[in-house]
């Protein structure tokens, strides 16, 4: 197989591409770093393009090498023809190997082989091949009556002779596609409450389930999220899942797929071997690899949508240079408080109890009074957890009743639990009890979220659906993806990273990362990139992988601060020296830079320094704004002073809210109050082919209008601003 010309024909870009791209894998480069310095080799492919040819060619490659192991295993019983091996190694699929393979794969003992080791093969073959027989068939089958062989009577014999046919049938690539083609087409998933659930033997408290107690849809036509709660319900025996087809049309294809004619004086052992081959072995194997096949799908949709949450999630803008105090709300364990100074170091924590049953409110405003004033806090971040609006609104109270020019913010306390309790925090803060460490982790999700939330194990920061449901391993390296990508488009500081950060830059790992702070904490701060290489474990190779993704602010080099990699430096010093522009003039001569350029002409200026176009464009735009965080693109959190109610909100007003979390159906959008309120697809995009994740980002701020509130069951639905307004307009006419 051509595997270059095959993912090129794919994903529809060159083949010259696709075989730079494997050659630069095969030889260790990563995604990131391929994406941003190797673009004149791959012709500029971004990093989707780029996961989507390393996808196909681990796909691919495992593909060939089974294929290598089923030709070898089958050539070695003397039964590979050059027919079967074209067919093998035209294979697409695993599945098409699969199949293939089934009739030549050694089996345990089945029914099938019991009979033939009792010598009724021949007799299966004689009925399969003489369709026309007139003959004594009684005497046929009376030939094959061995008692030493445990065929003792008549019927033992034609039952074994059924059981190796319906072996046989089902051991045929033919036959099991045309039943997998046939219940993909037509069959309906069906789903109904199962009797422990009927019969009250197990309890569902909020009914989770009851839109599939009487469900059914085409296998094309599922959801993803329908498969994934059918899935839910099925595993907590809350409902029974089976497949709804036309059973008698499925036996009259298989009967015409596998036998070359219409009639035979046998039809009845052959339409008993017909159902038996398909209710025994090809249905469960099928209806197996169906909802398997259904599952997968569905995980991949759920991963991809919660893998985009967590990218816009970790880029979110972070609110800097703050002193900032974290308080993780709780009722009778108390709130914990903590206060990090404008680099995140921990400063000052304690425990208070403003809420039930304590219920020491003074004493609290007090102490978190205090606190602001000893440090001059500029900011406070409450988790959303359990008694967050209660901890909000005595937060609005102190600022109100002291004329406090402070803001809040409700930040996401997902994984706080997770990280308290971690290695990485016991590290951080070893005198501290865990409870003490959630808090510093909510405040320092504000000062720089991507550096703290990397901390955490990706599927516990709380975006998107399912998550528990999937595939572990696939979300777990789908999400492990996601951050790498993440923390290498935002770059780290060389000399203040976390061992968490750094093991996420390309070519780095936990060990190297190690070696790093262990470095940096005995030799001081690093004072060019150069002395990467100074660390235990770091080669030419890591060094390469890595250095551009590593910033130095203080360094004593310019472009240590940039994402311009060292093997440019050179050319960098030719094209300064072109231009007629020192090292230290950068900043105030860039548009001089920018003007010779423009004049000259790319193309011509690449040449002369030695680099390609793209490379060239790159470095520009890291002159120009060097030690840039593309964060700062992203909109800042809405920041209060005073708290909102549910029982203040009224249909039509408009607020402006955070989207917290977009799923298939919407978006949960946090606009102040206890409950996030669901902002309906439909109220997103007139376009029913847009998903909702392809118009809002997580951590967005959009107005919203109050369309319903139900304040009992704690819902609130939200409109377009636009369409309450329009609304309005047409009543009044």
């Amino acid at each position: 197989m051509n595997i270059p010309g095959v993912i090129a024909s794919e994903l529809k870009i060159d083949e010259s591409q696709v075989k730079t791209v494997i050659n630069l894998f095969d030889d260790d480069a990563t995604i990131p770093f391929i994406a941003r310095y190797r673009k004149e080799k791959t012709g500029g492919l971004d990093e989707e393009q780029l996961r989507s040819i390393e996808e196909r060619l681990t796909y691919l490659r495992l593909l060939e090498e089974r294929k290598e192991t089923v030709l070898k295993t089958i050539e070695e019983q003397g039964k590979l023809t050059d027919e079967l091996k074209a067919r093998i190694v035209a294979a697409m699929k695993l599945q098409e190997v699969e199949d293939l393979y089934l009739p030549y794969r050694p089996k345990k003992k089945t029914r099938g082989t019991l009979a033939k080791q009792k010598g009724l093969e021949p007799l299966a073959l004689f009925i399969i091949d003489n369709p026309n027989f007139e003959g004594d068939f009684d005497a046929e089958v009376n030939k094959y009556i061995n008692e030493e062989k445990g065929v003792t009577s008549y019927d033992i014999a034609i039952n074994g002779a059924k059981d190796i046919i319906a072996e046989m049938i089902s051991d045929t690539a033919e036959v099991r596609q045309i039943v997998r083609d046939i219940l993909w087409d037509q069959a309906k998933l069906v789903s109904e409450q199962s009797n422990k659930a009927k019969d009250g033997k197990i309890k569902n408290k909020r009914d989770v389930y009851k839109v599939y107690h009487s469900f059914r849809s085409g296998l094309r036509r599922l959801k993803p999220y329908q498969v994934l709660a059918i899935n839910r319900g099925e595993r907590e025996k809350f409902l029974k899942v089976n497949l709804s087809f036309n059973y008698p049309y499925v036996l009259q294809e298989i009967y015409y797929g596998y036998f070359p004619y219409e009639e035979s004086f046998a039809m009845d052992i052959l339409k008993d071997a017909v159902t038996d081959s398909f209710e025994r072995l090809i249905y469960p194997s099928i209806e197996r690899e169906i909802r398997n096949e259904l599952s997968s799908v569905a995980d991949e949709h759920a991963v991809e949508i919660f893998a985009t949450n967590l990218r816009q999630l970790l880029l979110q803008s972070p609110i800097s240079d703050k002193v900032i105090m974290g308080i993780d709300p709780g009722y009778v364990s108390g709130s914990k408080v903590a206060v990090i100074d404008a680099t995140g170091k921990y400063v000052e924590g304690h425990t208070i109890y403003p809420h039930e049953p304590q219920k020491r409110t003074a004493e609290a405003k007090a102490k978190i009074l205090d606190m602001i004033n000893n440090h001059n806090v500029e900011l406070i971040a409450i988790g959303n957890g359990t008694a967050s609006r209660e901890t909000e609104l005595l937060v609005a109270e102190i600022i109100k009743e002291n004329d406090l020019s402070i803001h809040y913010l409700v930040v996401s306390e997902a994984g706080a639990s997770v990280y308290s309790a971690s290695k990485v925090a016991k590290q951080e803060f070893p005198d501290l009890e865990a409870s003490q460490r959630g808090n510093i982790s909510i405040a320092r999700r504000v000062l720089d979220p991507l550096a703290e939330l990397v901390k955490i194990e990706p599927k516990s920061i709380g975006v998107g659906l399912y998550q528990h449901d999937v595939d572990q391993k696939y979300i777990a390296r789908k999400l492990d993806d996601v951050v790498v990508s993440c923390v290498n488009y935002v770059g780290v500081d060389l000399n203040t990273a976390s061992s968490s950060l750094l093991t996420y830059v390309s070519g780095l790992n936990k060990r190297i990362a190690g070696n790093i702070i262990t470095y940096r904490e005995s030799n001081g701060k690093f004072a060019k990139r150069e002395q990467l290489l100074e660390v235990p474990g770091v080669g030419e190779k890591i060094f390469e992988q890595s250095a551009g993704f590593l910033k130095i602010p203080d360094s004593t080099i310019p472009f240590d601060n940039t994402f311009i990699h060292p093997e440019s430096y050179e050319a960098v010093g030719k094209l300064l020296e072109v231009c007629n522009v020192a090292p230290e003039e950068i900043k105030e001569k860039v548009e001089v830079i920018k003007m010779y350029v423009e004049h000259k002409g790319k193309e011509e200026v690449a040449e002369t320094v030695g680099l390609g176009v793209p490379t060239l464009e790159d470095i520009l735009e890291n002159l120009e704004k060097p030690g840039r965080d593309p964060r700062e693109e992203m909109p800042d959190p809405i920041l209060r002073q005073d708290v909102l109610k549910i029982e203040d909100l009224e249909p039509g007003m408009v607020l402006k809210g955070t989207v917290r979390n977009i799923v298939d159906f919407g978006a949960f959008v946090d606009i102040g109050v206890k409950q996030d309120g669901l902002l309906h697809v439909t109220q997103i995009t007139n376009d029913k082919n847009k998903h909702p994740l392809e118009v809002l980002n997580v951590g967005e701020v959009i107005e919203v209008a109050i369309l319903e509130i139900d304040i009992e069951g704690g819902r609130i639905s939200l409109g377009s601003p636009i369409e309450v307004e329009e609304e309005e307009e047409v009543t009044e006419e």
